[in-house]
């Protein structure tokens, strides 16, 4: 078994001091397996933000893999934007944008969907498409995740969401390969879904699995949380851990297994 300790939107430059020591350490009582952070480590991608994301992230357990996400690429410094949008993350946090973790039971693969141009919105490239492509052929029986910062699904009231662009060019890789689990954020919004109640062309059940913002101050209508995912060949945990005021608590759980389909939820 493993577990990965799902993080987004930490918006550095607007974090809540008490959340970012309760949750430091919670993940070191914990152990995760693998830490994932899907994107938006910084609120407006200065330095002191980032500075502020790395020392965070040196309290946390190893490995990481994380992902950029749209508040990462300068929003009014137009030169920086347009013409060196990542360079602050690569020298903060990470120098490779579409990062991978493989082990003996799970292969997780990082796609960055942050753009200059549309800024807010995402999308995947024709190169993640073929990236994508041989990370998943490579990963064989294992388990297979991919984590990005827009999402695939919008939330259940589904108020307009823009999900990433190119969205169906991966949807036929996710079938061929039997990708197992998504992981994303930018909506502030813990929830999880199968991608084929929105893609006609999804023939296999590939869960997708949203995170809320874990440490700002920005929360839209729920509390800080992260997901707690335990990851076994016939079952996928899915634990949202929720700030109490003092401590992180289970807010809810769900649990999908393995069929010829796909996954699917246990009673």
């Amino acid at each position: 078994m493993r577990t990965i300790a799902h993080l987004s939107d930490l918006h550095f430059g607007t974090e809540i001091l008490a959340v970012v020591d309760g949750l430091a350490h919670e993940l070191h009582t914990r152990l995760p397996s693998l830490v994932v952070i899907s994107g938006d480590l910084t609120q407006r991608a200065r330095r002191a933000q980032f500075a502020a994301a790395r020392s965070f992230l040196a309290r946390l357990p190893r490995p990481q893999l994380i992902v950029p996400g749209n508040h990462d690429v300068p929003l009014y410094d137009l030169a920086r934007r347009f013409f060196a949008p990542l360079a602050r993350y690569r020298h903060y946090i990470c120098a490779e944008l579409n990062p991978l973790h493989c082990d003996a039971e799970v292969c997780a693969i990082g796609l960055n969907t942050a753009r200059s141009l549309t800024w807010k919105s995402g999308r995947i490239s024709a190169a993640q498409i073929a990236r994508l492509r041989a990370h998943l052929q490579h990963a064989g029986p294992r388990l297979k995740v991919i984590v990005t910062h827009h999402p695939f699904v919008p939330p259940p009231d589904d108020v307009g969401i823009k999900l990433v662009g190119r969205a169906g060019l991966a949807i036929p890789l996710f079938d061929a390969h039997q990708a197992d689990l998504l992981l994303a954020g930018h909506l502030h919004r813990g929830y999880a879904a199968d991608i084929r109640a929105h893609y006609q062309l999804a023939r296999r059940s590939v869960l997708a699995a949203q995170a809320g913002t874990a440490t700002s101050g920005r929360t839209r209508h729920e509390p800080n949380a992260y997901n707690w995912i335990q990851l076994e060949a016939e079952r996928i945990t899915i634990e949202v851990r929720s700030w109490s005021g003092r401590g992180f608590t289970t807010l809810r759980t769900a649990r999908y297994a393995r069929s010829p389909e796909g996954w699917t939820p246990e009673p």
